[in-house]
């Protein structure tokens, strides 16, 4: 285990050097590990070297990990594609959700939010690239979802997650990622109170600091090559 802890100053030594270059301040930037797959005694690991937001994107298998944790003051965030049929143990067990990309969903989530656990902090999901395969709203249609998520009662909008193509063109994925950073702005000066551009993983965590990224979220760089996911887990 004394390998996450190394492989997390890593990352936040990875961090740090993209702020510098940048001229940003590296407290602006919160790191997410992304820890699907990985079994709660590497999250124990990872918390005890400093780590405290973790990403999940199977619900069935972050529940086990969520209750085998419990004793911890951990932040989850819950970061793949939706179901309909998940969305009440997302909206009862999740601080963040980076996922949004259609208003059924959020109207779920703010539906069977408990009262007693305060709004849940929610990014829209934009598919920068137009990839058909991936998740996410396009950009086009953006603002009014947008508009309509911030409205809803148990939910609080942060901003947006993205996740570009994968490409070996550091000037193709500053393109997008600060494509990302203008719609967010754009949103802003419609008025929505957007503080959160959540992009940026393992490859290219530098080039999303440059173009504004305020929360990365990072697996391989901290946990290693992920493990196969357990039938059932989604």
């Amino acid at each position: 285990m004394d390998t996450i802890a190394d492989n997390l100053q890593g990352v936040k030594s990875r961090i740090r050097g993209a702020c510098e270059r940048a001229g940003r301040d590296p407290r602006d930037i919160v790191l997410v590990a992304v820890s699907k797959t990985f079994p709660a005694d590497e999250i124990r690991a990872a918390h005890a070297a400093g780590q405290r937001c973790f990403g999940e994107s199977y619900v069935q298998e972050a529940l086990g990990k969520i209750e085998a944790l419990a004793d911890l003051d951990l932040e989850w965030h819950f970061i793949g594609p939706i179901q309909s049929n998940k969305t009440r143990e997302i909206a009862a067990h999740f601080d963040w959700v980076h996922s949004i990309e259609r208003l059924k969903i959020a109207e779920r989530l703010s539906a069977q939010r408990p009262a007693e656990r305060g709004p849940l902090d929610v990014l829209v999901q934009v598919n920068i690239s137009g990839e058909a395969t991936k998740s996410g709203v396009v950009p086009g249609d953006l603002a009014p979802l947008a508009r309509a998520v911030a409205k809803l009662p148990n939910l609080r909008l942060r901003g947006l997650m993205a996740i570009p193509e994968p490409t070996g063109d550091t000037a193709l994925a500053t393109a997008r990622f600060e494509a990302v950073r203008a719609l967010k702005e754009a949103l802003c000066a419609e008025g929505l109170a957007l503080d959160t551009l959540s992009m940026g993983m393992t490859g290219d965590l530098e080039a999303a600091i440059a173009a504004g990224a305020t929360m990365v979220r990072v697996g391989t760089a901290i946990f290693g090559e992920r493990h196969r996911q357990t039938k059932g887990s989604g």
